[in-house]
């Protein structure tokens, strides 16, 4: 097959490191919505794009689109701490309504920053809260809560590259009604709570903003399509670090597309025909946009496990395999201690140990640490934490 080599152009200052360049090949795709191939075609090359400078140790900041003539073109702007000397669209098919193309992009990433890129963190998945539960009247999607997080949690496992899911979405948790209220503290609680009960790094929540219908003045289908009406997506995604409850990442994702079904038509969200509709693919397209920003914005947060044995020199944690520890890797040992600042508010402390461990065990789900010079570990406790930043 031939391949199709676009230019890249940098629309703003690169931080260029003197590695040399390599190539990564990965794969992206898109829905096409409303039969535009173009821009479908121009999505999956983006997602793509981002994925292989992921990879390659590289945090996007921004894929931006140019104008229509993109393709035609053959430039695209782009703004990321890695130089991109070319890159080659190796395949592409469409499927459905899908397309999928796979990528080989040259790439001299920045130097690695942090370690922790090499480990996919714990993260736990929460049910999400309908802010305007109402809204949900037309196709009952009121369910649609517990299936975008199923979905979001599959997505990550399939498409992420620095976290491993895990799903709670039974019951709801407080977080929605304390965030209104701006209760913070409350915020942090259930935060380091939900994190201590699922042995789980961060937490995340999300409060779908809005799926309401466009107004007649609104709506661009209305003069040929009566039946069919623009139905918005709004989703707010948060994050917490499960040691101490701070926020490490708050955004807003919006999207519209047409509602396909009848006005009295029950829908289930966790079904193929609403996954397959057009708005059910808008939503997945956010869905996936989500997954890129957490993974640019989680890679180097410190990897951190939870010490669940200490025999003389050893420890055991509760990171492994699937986290992408080895034998041989060497963490840092820090002791949990909370204080009170002179505002009342409660915040955790640590304390950092001078005993370093370094991996002689490890199965699926935790590993065993050995202090590097044999010295007996006295001043760590069952809870405290093993980091490598």
């Amino acid at each position: 097959m031939r391949l199709l080599t676009f230019t890249i152009l940098l629309a703003f200052y690169l931080i260029v490191s003197p590695l040399h360049a390599q190539w990564y090949e990965s794969q992206g795709r898109a829905y096409v919505i409303q039969g535009d191939n173009i821009a479908a075609r121009t999505q999956a090359i983006e997602n793509a794009l981002k994925k292989a400078l992921l990879v390659a140790g590289a945090s996007v900041s921004s894929v931006q689109q140019v104008v229509n003539g993109l393709l035609t073109q053959n430039e695209i702007n782009i703004r990321a701490t890695g130089n991109i000397n070319a890159f080659e669209l190796v395949d592409e098919t469409h499927e459905g309504n899908t397309i999928t193309v796979t990528i080989r992009a040259d790439i001299i990433p920045q130097a690695r920053q942090c370690f922790s890129a090499d480990y996919r963190k714990s993260m736990l998945v929460t049910k999400s809260h309908l802010v305007h539960r109402e809204q949900a009247n037309v196709g009952s999607i009121y369910a649609l809560d517990t299936a975008i997080m199923k979905r979001l949690s599959d997505h990550i496992k399939q498409d992420g590259s620095y976290l491993s899911p895990k799903l709670s979405v039974k019951s709801s948790s407080a977080f929605s009604r304390y965030n209104n209220s701006l209760q913070f503290d409350k915020i942090k609680a259930i935060s380091m709570s939900l994190a201590d009960m699922t042995d789980s790094q961060y937490v995340l929540f999300s409060e779908i903003e809005d799926i309401s219908f466009a107004t007649d003045e609104e709506n661009p289908w209305r003069f040929w399509q009566e039946d069919i009406f623009q139905r918005y997506f709004q989703l707010r995604v948060h994050i917490f670090n499960g040691t101490n409850g701070e926020g490490l990442f708050e955004k807003t994702y919006r999207n519209a597309a047409p509602w396909q079904f009848g006005k009295r038509e029950q829908v289930d969200p966790n079904a193929s025909i609403f996954w397959q509709s057009q708005y059910g693919q808008i939503v997945d397209q956010v869905l996936m946009q989500v997954i890129t920003d957490i993974d640019d914005n989680m890679m180097c947060q410190p990897t951190r496990g939870k010490i669940v044995q200490i025999t003389g020199n050893q420890v055991r944690f509760n990171l492994g395999k699937q986290h992408g520890v080895q034998i041989g890797d060497e963490f840092s040992l820090l002791h949990l201690q909370n204080f009170i600042a002179d505002n009342g508010h409660s915040y955790a402390g640590f304390n950092v140990s001078p005993f370093k461990v370094k991996v002689t065990q490890v199965s699926q789900s935790n590993a065993v640490g050995q202090t590097i010079d044999g010295a007996i570990i006295d001043s760590i406790q069952l809870n405290d934490l093993v980091v490598r930043y």
